[in-house]
């Protein structure tokens, strides 16, 4: 039988060391800073790279760090008994557009899909939560606030009886937005869709995951 290739190393045609190159994705993503801030706190400490960079790395292994976060979270959840989901949207403009970012987190704050749309209907509702059940299974309960295309969705799905919907028991996830917000400001807003889904969903892993490691730059 031929032997199992190992897996190339994403590092081998970078100067970089995985160490660096981990570092400045873990500034630009924990911080709200700017390409040229990372630049700046870099050289700071030694380390003399420009700006692009800083966007050319966290292009190329910001995706990377996420999906092997993610695949290590889901894991470790879907053996959770008790385990809860809060559902919300926030808009965010694109060019003067206005469009909406879903997002799941589960009870312990931690952010486990994003999903952009440009309608906040039954269909959009719908598209989200499948997407999330699909990647992480079903929780015990589901959190949201009032909007109806979450009982439509739900009602859809068959779920609607692990459904909750309280005034502040939604805190849990629009808390999680603030991050994101301080993060969109300090980006100038967002230009494409394409771009904002992909932020979102890596931000989202990196950012929990980065303010546990806040040793490695402090």
């Amino acid at each position: 039988m031929p032997r199992a290739r190992k897996p190339a190393n994403p590092f081998r045609y970078f100067n970089s060391s995985p160490e660096v190159i981990r570092l400045v994705v873990l500034m630009y993503v924990r911080y709200p800073l700017s390409l040229r801030n990372v630049e700046d706190l870099l050289f700071e400490r030694g380390i003399d790279i420009c700006h692009e960079t800083v966007r050319l790395r966290w292009n190329r292994f910001g995706p990377l760090f996420a999906g092997d976060i993610h695949r290590q979270r889901i894991s470790r959840m879907k053996g959770l008994r008790h385990w809860r989901w809060h559902l919300d949207e926030m808009y965010v403009k694109i060019n003067g557009e206005m469009v909406y970012l879903w997002r799941a987190v589960d009870q312990e704050g931690e952010i486990l899909e994003s999903y952009v749309t440009r309608k906040r209907d039954k269909k959009a509702a719908l598209a989200f939560m499948k997407k999330a059940l699909k990647r992480h299974g079903s929780p015990e309960a589901v959190t949201t606030d009032g909007l109806r295309s979450y009982s439509a969705a739900m009602n859809e799905l068959g779920n609607r009886d692990k459904q909750e919907v309280g005034r502040w028991a939604n805190n849990r996830v629009e808390n999680s937005h603030l991050p994101f917000r301080r993060r969109e400001r300090a980006m100038l807003r967002f230009r494409q869709m394409k771009a904002l889904q992909k932020f979102a969903s890596v931000h989202a892993s990196l950012h929990n995951h980065f303010s546990l490691e806040r040793h490695l730059v402090d």
